[in-house]
């Protein structure tokens, strides 16, 4: 018999012989055939769909192994990079808070996530990770979405905005009065602020009877259709407030991959916002006009065309919030620039210590990073990291 110790980093327990068990917890105990006894961090998943569906993979995880496990994420790519730091307990989100999340649909009917390591598509009947704002909308789909006769799979992104929650359906357009009329009764029943179809041309708007936002810093905000946003408000919360504590007394900043806006309007700062996103930065760019905020926005490709050393040097600090592939473009400059602090929130543990690695080497020091678990029960971690360097 032999004894779990810690998680790996795709979830399954690791024994005290180097043996990986799916589905194990800490101070469980493995027995010669390979049955496992529940250790005191392994609680009954609440999920009927668990393990199968893809949509969690820590269920099996009481709160606080989990938050170990986000911590040892971040260390060990720290680690692996030859760096370590103060990281501080990981925020974890609730369950059934998730605003945003990307279900798929058949042609059948059968609406989900698609099961772990798999395109099979697990029929939700419950979900202890999505708000139920979202959840509420599964059956009523089943219901509308076959009568469009899709003859694919349909992606369905679900955002919940300061309206309600706005849908983005891809893979199938409506067609004819009948359509238009049972989407009308749809939204109106089910309190959806918006209804757009994702085509070769782009999201096509079939109904939104006012103007969908998202509060930002206290903000109204435009709300593209499939726009990025943090995954929980909670989760939103903590990077914010991570953020304005980097950035600290810092009087100009730039933003860079700025997004929509979470950490421009709350600065109490005149920030410069860079994103590639048109549509993000044009709502941007009019929420800040409206509120007469001290942003200057700009519709810039930081991967293609970072900002220079000479650019950044105008900066009392900078924050980035760049894709899952780091920003290593960005970092070659930000490498010789004279910028005294850095704020990098980041979705990826591997890139960002990658990054964060060429940062150190050019004098920089991390001071802190502050994890947060805002996907519940999933191996997917995101932080936020304070960078500094005294004036040379």
């Amino acid at each position: 018999m032999t004894i779990i110790v810690r998680v790996a980093a795709r979830g399954e327990g690791v024994a005290a012989d180097g043996r990986h068990v799916a589905l194990s917890a800490p101070g469980d105990t493995i027995a010669e055939d390979g049955t496992v006894t529940r250790g005191p961090h392994h609680p009954v998943p609440p999920c009927r769909h668990y393990p199968e569906c893809g949509g969690c993979q820590l269920q099996h995880l009481d709160d606080a192994t989990w938050s170990d496990f986000i911590t040892d994420r971040v260390a060990s790519a720290l680690a692996a990079h030859g760096l370590s730091t103060t990281i501080r307990r990981p925020a974890l989100s609730p369950p059934r808070t998730r605003r945003r999340a990307t279900l798929h649909m058949e042609p059948s009917g059968r609406i989900g996530f698609t099961a772990e390591r798999s395109h099979q598509i697990v029929d939700l009947h419950e979900c202890h990770v999505i708000a139920p704002e979202l959840f509420a909308l599964v059956r009523p789909l089943k219901r509308l979405l076959p009568s469009f006769k899709a003859k694919r799979r349909l992606d369905i992104h679900m955002t919940l905005a300061d309206q309600g929650v706005d849908l983005l359906i891809k893979g199938v357009a409506p067609a004819g009065l009948a359509h238009h009329d049972a989407l009308a009764a749809f939204a109106q029943q089910h309190r959806v602020a918006r209804i757009a179809f994702d085509n070769d041309l782009g999201p096509e708007t079939r109904w939104e009877p006012e103007p969908v936002t998202i509060t930002l810093g206290g903000i109204a905000v435009p709300l593209p259709p499939g726009a990025f946003l943090q995954a929980t408000a909670e989760g939103e919360a903590t990077l914010v407030a991570a953020v304005r504590e980097g950035v600290g007394p810092a009087r100009i900043v730039a933003d860079l991959f700025a997004g929509l806006g979470t950490f421009a309007f709350a600065l109490p700062a005149r920030v410069y916002a860079a994103e590639g996103a048109r549509d993000a930065i044009l709502s941007l760019k009019a929420a800040a006009g409206r509120a007469q905020r001290p942003v200057f926005t700009e519709h810039r490709d930081l991967f293609r065309r970072p900002l220079t050393s000479a650019e950044l040097d105008r900066f009392d600090a900078i924050v980035l919030d760049p894709p899952r592939a780091g920003a290593r473009d960005q970092i070659l400059q930000l490498v010789t620039s004279r910028v005294p602090v850095i704020v990098y929130v980041s979705c990826n543990p591997n890139s960002f210590a990658r990054d964060a690695q060429d940062l150190c080497k050019a004098g920089y020091t991390l001071d802190w990073v502050q994890p947060v678990g805002q996907f519940r029960w999933s191996t997917h971690v995101e932080l936020a990291a304070r960078f500094s360097r005294s004036p040379s």
